[in-house]
């Protein structure tokens, strides 16, 4: 099948604020999917098969895709994955060196307006480091706030906690310690009497 090719149709910003990468939130939105129908009236977009949204070093990917405006132009999307996979993110991070964050579910919503993307069913969270996990977070609903580096987990698809539908985890890897001066110290000085 041929892939359509939505560029820059609509004015996406998609997770670009203080510590997403910042530089993304000026980046135009490249989507391609095997099928695409907009709706202006509605302001409804529908993709489906290999979907594939690229904002900056921001990467959503699905097997189809469904985004509405509101009448001030914010977008709201969401991604779900095809049967037996899951619907992915990726995106850079501010900061001194190579930080990313990236995250999967059965269905993933984002709202540009408030920039925080949900995770429902099945629903997992990696911060790395180059690619080194620091911080990875599972559950049935994680909820990420790019603004504020902030993520909740609940332990049901619904976005909340519920008695006895299980747990949520959290793995958080040891932070570097500076390496310790292997250089040897070196040899006191031998006393001298003073005596010639």
């Amino acid at each position: 099948m041929k892939k359509v090719l939505l560029l820059s149709l609509f004015s996406l910003a998609v997770m670009g604020t203080a510590h997403a990468e910042k530089a993304d939130s000026e980046k135009e939105a490249v989507i391609t999917a095997q099928r695409g129908q907009v709706d202006d009236i509605k302001q409804i977009r529908t993709l489906t098969g290999d979907v594939v949204l690229v904002k900056g070093t921001l990467t959503m990917k699905a097997g189809r895709a469904l985004i509405t405006e509101d009448p001030q132009g914010y977008q709201f999307i969401t991604f779900w994955g095809d049967p037996g996979k899951l619907a992915t993110f990726r995106q850079k991070r501010d900061g001194e060196g190579d930080l990313w964050v990236e995250g999967e579910a059965e269905r993933v919503e984002y709202n540009n307006k408030t920039e925080v993307v949900k995770l429902f069913s099945k629903a997992k969270l990696t911060r790395l480091q180059g690619t080194k996990p620091t911080d990875v977070a599972n559950g049935a609903f994680i909820s990420y706030d790019s603004r504020n580096e902030l993520f909740n987990m609940e332990n049901s698809d619904s976005g909340t906690s519920s008695p006895g539908a299980g747990s949520v985890r959290m793995v958080i890897q040891p932070k570097n310690k500076p390496a310790a001066d292997k250089t040897p110290a070196a040899p006191a000085p031998v006393p001298t009497s003073g005596k010639k």
